[in-house]
């Protein structure tokens, strides 16, 4: 009986040992299966120290700053081309000659008439001084003298009747050269003015004529490039005296030396872009090549499109290497704020609730997920990477999301 009891007790005992090393054995197991919970390290960044740049892109074609439209002043057919499209040409090259053929005779033909009518003027003066000469009568006196001198000795029978009758009509005919003098001077007046008259007209045809001739050699307004030719020899070309806007464009010229990209800045950046502010700037056909340069222009009115506003701004280049040509496509990264050395984290790590504050998940091997979030400040962001005011420590690990 006693040994029964004792097999009982035995039996009693194994199976408690059974069922508290199998509970330990499952409570083990499950809390090895909660530490073993990973975060894949493609997931697993730092915190870390660097330069951050907060900007806004403007993207847009390199423009010359001095642009010009080459256009005749005469009208004719071009002779001849010399410069074509990406030559440099100097101010006062010449770029493009007329045919000349109908200018030459032109100019010929109107200093002839202008000859002709100095002449003409020169013989109207004369004749004035003529006339002026004949009006003052300086003969009369004496004639008056002869003829009273004759009638005298007539008198004393000392000559005869028909020399008394000469000095008469001598004294006569003075008299009404003086008289007819005197009225022909106004008219000798006017024809001196009518001759000056059509003589300026005829050096105003001459200087026109001179003028076309002068025109028909077109010369380069400034220092360049040439950005495009739009004509050859042949061509006939319209002057713009006479059509203004609507004449025919031959060549457009630019200034390299000083070039600009115009882009577009959204209305919420704009209290922070001035003019002078550094911009950086990247060639998409010169991508191993960083370039600097300044806002130079901001407009003064906004353009609105879906309900969002934006501002034109204009940066310029300094382009003496000559790397830089017209209509290139480039990114303007106007620098908006810039801090140096600050905490930042990748902008993917960044989580946002719903009252706009921010926070950061980091591992934690003690909890089922093993990661928790904690709250963070943040400051100016690049779009890549987000400074962090407080919250975290340099060096940290965060989890991108």
């Amino acid at each position: 009986m006693n040994n029964h009891r004792k097999k009982s007790r035995l039996w009693l005992w194994i199976v408690l040992i059974v069922v508290v090393t199998s509970g330990a054995g499952f409570f083990g197991l499950k809390a090895i299966s909660k530490g073993s919970v990973k975060i894949d390290p493609e997931k697993l960044a730092k915190a870390e120290r660097g330069d951050l740049t907060r900007s806004v892109v403007a993207t847009g074609k390199i423009e010359a700053i001095t642009k010009v439209e080459v256009k005749s002043k005469a009208s004719g057919i071009i002779l001849r081309l010399p410069v074509d499209v990406g030559d440099v040409v100097r101010q006062g090259q010449v770029i493009c000659e007329l045919d000349k053929n109908d200018l030459q005779p032109r100019v010929n033909e109107a200093r002839a008439s202008v000859a002709a009518l100095e002449a003409a003027v020169a013989s109207s003066k004369a004749e004035f001084e003529r006339y002026k000469i004949e009006a003052a009568g300086p003969d009369v006196p004496f004639l008056l003298r002869d003829m009273e001198r004759a009638r005298k000795m007539f008198r004393d029978g000392l000559i005869a009747q028909n020399a008394r009758d000469d000095s008469e009509k001598n004294y006569e005919m003075a008299l009404n050269r003086q008289r007819s003098a005197t009225g022909n001077l106004g008219v000798a007046r006017a024809s001196i003015a009518k001759a000056e008259a059509t003589l300026e007209q005829s050096r105003a045809v001459l200087a026109r004529a001179d003028e076309d001739l002068r025109n028909a050699t077109i010369v380069s307004p400034i220092d360049g490039v040439v950005l495009s030719r739009d004509r050859e020899p042949g061509d006939a070309v319209s002057s713009i005296l006479t059509m203004g806007s609507g004449a025919t464009l031959i060549m457009t010229l630019g200034n390299l030396s000083q070039v600009y990209v115009k882009g577009k800045v959204d209305e919420s950046d704009l209290g922070k872009v001035y003019l002078g502010q550094p911009a950086r700037i990247t060639i998409e056909s010169l991508k191993d090549r960083k370039f600097t340069g300044r806002v130079t222009k901001i407009a003064p009115m906004g353009v609105e499109k879906d309900n969002v506003t934006t501002f034109e701004v204009r940066v310029s280049i300094s382009n003496e290497s000559g790397l830089l040509r017209a209509l290139m496509t480039a990114n303007a990264e106007i620098i908006l704020e810039e801090k140096k050395g600050v905490l930042t984290v990748p902008e993917s790590a960044i989580l946002y609730k719903k009252d706009k504050t921010a926070q950061v998940e980091v591992p934690d091997p003690t909890l089922e997920k093993g990661r928790r979030r904690i709250d963070v400040a943040t400051g100016i962001s690049n779009g890549s990477r987000t400074e962090i005011l407080k919250g975290l420590r340099d060096g940290e690990q965060i989890i991108l999301q």
